[in-house]
């Protein structure tokens, strides 16, 4: 598929984070926090909806978004609800989109922009420019370039041979040069590269990288600027790859963690696939868990229309229904 690549370099600070980001996410699979237990995985997602909301603006607190996911009343401004309750939506539903597809980019755009501006999940046809204070920092692309400009550079992102570490940075960069929609182009373009990333690690799912990037919100905007500058997005990788170097090492300090039965399952799932297995196969898998709560784990499982079984008792084998 022929796509025009767009302008970085992958120097040596780049290949020396590149290095540090892939060996955390390797200690991570080894202690099976590629999929945090479910309370983790709850505060995590609260945490990224929180902080790419306020990065735009947003004022509501982790509390409060806590207390809408449980059906309590919220005393907020009805606009920044709206959008808690589109992004809440939007983010239980990234297993739905499609990273390389342009009408799933649109979909989600539709879901989060629900009921705040006119044209959700609608490209802009007209010209924009951003404007800081009184300045224009940013011209965007003309309006009838957007929609060629996304097709190549999900291209780029679908077939380059770049780790996709790298690749989902410069699409996020990229995405906000594009500005392809009238407003909401920052919350999806952080959305977009979350998807891009948990399709390749699991761990991205629920990491709040959100969170470093509303901690260092000049440090972003500065990246994003230089770039523009620059006329090329490595100072902007180099930013997105320390910050999401910061969230791996938060995840992985966090003391006492302890997976419950269906995070064994999810994540055994995850790496045995479509393959029979055995107990033991799971007992290898998960060396610090007893037998008796191996056995547990995969009679529940059986039990739920999550495995097949086959055999009995110690000739007993397992498959994932898919």
């Amino acid at each position: 598929m022929p796509f025009i690549k767009p302008p970085y370099t992958i120097t040596s600070d780049i290949l020396t984070l590149l290095s540090n980001v892939s060996e955390k996410i390797g200690e991570i699979n080894a202690v099976q926090l590629n999929r945090p237990p479910a309370e983790l995985r709850k505060s995590n997602r609260i945490k990224t909806i929180q902080s790419s909301l306020s990065i735009e603006g947003n004022t509501m607190t982790e509390e409060q978004i806590t207390a809408l996911i449980n059906n309590k009343r919220v005393l907020a401004p009805q606009k920044d609800i709206l959008e808690v309750k589109n992004a809440i939506e939007v983010y239980d539903m990234l297993h739905h989109f499609k990273p390389f597809k342009i009408k799933s980019l649109l979909e989600a755009h539709k879901i989060l922009m629900n009921g705040l501006i006119l044209n959700a999940g609608k490209f802009r046809t007209g010209n924009v420019g951003i404007v800081k204070g009184s300045k224009i920092t940013h011209v965007a692309p003309q309006g009838n370039m957007v929609n060629g400009l996304l097709s190549n550079l999900l291209d780029y992102v679908r077939y380059d041979e770049d780790p996709i570490l790298i690749k989902s940075c410069v699409f996020h960069y990229e995405f906000e040069f594009i500005h392809p929609f009238a407003d909401g182009n920052g919350r999806i373009g952080r959305l977009w590269q979350t998807l891009l990333l948990m399709n390749k690690h699991l761990v991205f799912e629920y990491l709040p990288v959100e969170s470093i990037i509303k901690t260092e919100q000049n440090k972003y905007y500065e990246a994003l600027n230089k770039s523009d500058r620059l006329g090329h997005s490595t100072p902007f990788i180099i930013f997105m790859l320390e910050s999401i170097l910061k969230a791996l090492n938060s995840l992985y300090q966090i003391p006492n963690i302890s997976l419950l039965e269906e995070d064994r399952i999810a994540i055994f799932k995850e790496a045995i696939g479509k393959k029979p297995f055995t107990r033991k196969d799971y007992l290898q898998y998960f060396k610090t868990i007893s037998a008796a709560t191996a056995s547990r784990d995969l009679k529940s499982a059986t039990e739920k229309g999550i495995l097949n079984k086959i055999g009995d008792k110690r000739l007993s084998s397992y498959t994932f229904v898919q």
